[in-house]
């Protein structure tokens, strides 16, 4: 869900930067802009994050985090919290104690360096370096891979009685000569979204975002304004539609918009280069089924999904 999709500035239809991907119990929030507590309530409601991932220290992208630490403590949250970022979070956490106090959850700051990941149940979250004036990261977040399909009929062709030998042979085993690679296909990739922060463009970000369900790039600017993206360490709309067509993904989302485009227009230079491109407004979400259940969906605010096929 897109809490925040503005620029260094905010306007009244898009808040600083926040995007929270909600897989299983899993609650990720990357960049917390000020105002994104409010956003989040505004929304799905203020759930309870398992982590919180900051892509660099410009202030538009972690100011939120005191008072949302604050409201957390508040409400006698108990589950210890996580807090991710390039060097120098530690600092900034340290100096910001004084504004939101002793906790009565425990709070973790880990500092990252560039391909260092994180890892929660089966999803691998990993840092990698991106073009912007400051040290920053944007963050790959990758599903272990899936088992294959298991073929019951072809087993059961083969001689292996329903029941508990059908579960042997998924976990591996052979079972009345009928080995696994028989009846079980190819391993199924797992889901992979790629966050870019703040960036100019970026060939590591293209490399670690090939072929990604979503890629979440930055376009704080259009082509009118290149040679200021480029002097502010940013991108243009047709800048990240390239790295998303050059990376293969499979849908590009657009994020960071200046306060000075609505944003249709963004979304209509990037798609000259990307056509499946999407520019979300704040609470919009993009749904990403498993590989084989259909492509990535935009879902407007207020609107139904749209169904697959």
């Amino acid at each position: 869900m897109f809490a925040g999709t503005a620029g260094s500035v905010p306007s009244a239809r898009r808040g600083l930067p926040a995007l929270l991907v909600r897989r299983g119990a899993e609650r990720i929030l990357i960049d917390c802009g000020e105002g994104t507590q409010r956003q989040l309530l505004r929304s799905v409601g203020l759930s309870d994050l398992t982590d919180i991932f900051i892509t660099h220290l410009h202030v538009d992208h972690w100011l939120g985090l005191p008072g949302l630490l604050q409201t957390f403590n508040l409400r006698d949250r108990d589950r210890p919290l996580a807090i991710h970022g390039p060097p120098g979070i530690a600092e900034v956490m340290r100096s910001m104690k004084r504004v939101y106090g002793k906790l009565c959850f425990e709070l973790d700051v880990v500092e990252l360096e560039a391909g260092e990941s994180v890892r929660r149940d089966t999803l691998e979250i990993g840092a990698v370096n991106v073009r912007h004036r400051v040290l920053a990261f944007g963050y790959v977040l990758v599903e272990d891979p899936r088992p294959g399909r298991f073929d019951a009929e072809l087993a059961a062709s083969l001689g292996v009685a329903p029941g508990p030998d059908f579960g042997r042979l998924q976990r591996g085993e052979t079972v009345a000569g009928v080995r696994p690679e028989q009846v079980i296909g190819v391993e199924r990739d797992g889901r992979k979204v790629v966050v870019s922060g703040d960036t100019a463009p970026c060939e590591t970000l293209a490399i670690a975002a090939h072929g990604a369900d979503l890629l979440v790039h930055e376009a704080t600017f259009g082509e009118d304004e290149r040679d200021r993206a480029r002097l502010t360490g940013h991108s243009t709309a047709a800048q990240a539609a390239q790295i998303a067509a050059d990376a293969e993904v499979k849908m590009l989302a657009l994020t960071h918009i200046s306060a000075r485009y609505g944003g249709s227009e963004l979304r209509e230079e990037a798609r000259e280069v990307f056509a499946a491109t999407e520019l979300p407004r704040d609470f919009d979400t993009v749904d990403i089924p498993l590989a084989d259940r259909g492509a990535p969906t935009m879902i407007r605010v207020g609107e139904p999904p749209k169904p697959q096929g």
